[in-house]
């Protein structure tokens, strides 16, 4: 069966939860990061979903892959920004293992669908 909406893709529905994860988990960060970490976080994760359903509606093969791609890369700096959050005690080890193991396989399965455009060019 074909989406017809960008909420029917596995990719998006785990992606979503990862940002709601996200956002809890920001919340007991200092108040003194409201505006540095926390925003930064919070920003490159709701891009990995904006991203995907962006390309979602994209015609074009490259354009998919554009936005697809760029998923990939806020998905990359939110991983960044909790190892940061760790090293400075903002996370717990259980939480970060839990983030890092849900944005392994949000990140496979962006690389399969971008793999899955790029072979049909």
């Amino acid at each position: 069966m074909v989406a017809q909406s960008f909420e029917e893709l596995t990719v998006w529905k785990k992606g979503h939860q990862y940002v709601l994860c996200i956002y809890r988990i920001t919340k007991s960060y200092p108040k003194e990061e409201m505006f540095g970490l926390v925003n930064q976080i919070r920003r490159a994760a709701a891009s990995i979903t904006a991203n995907i359903a962006e390309g979602f509606v994209r015609i074009g093969k490259k354009e998919k892959l554009r936005f697809y791609n760029i998923s990939q890369g806020s998905l990359e700096e939110t991983r960044n920004f909790l190892i940061l959050s760790k090293d400075l005690g903002y996370i717990t080890e259980n939480d970060y293992l839990k983030l890092k193991q849900d944005a392994a396989e949000i990140s496979k399965m962006l690389k399969s669908y971008c793999q899955t455009i790029i072979s049909s060019m």
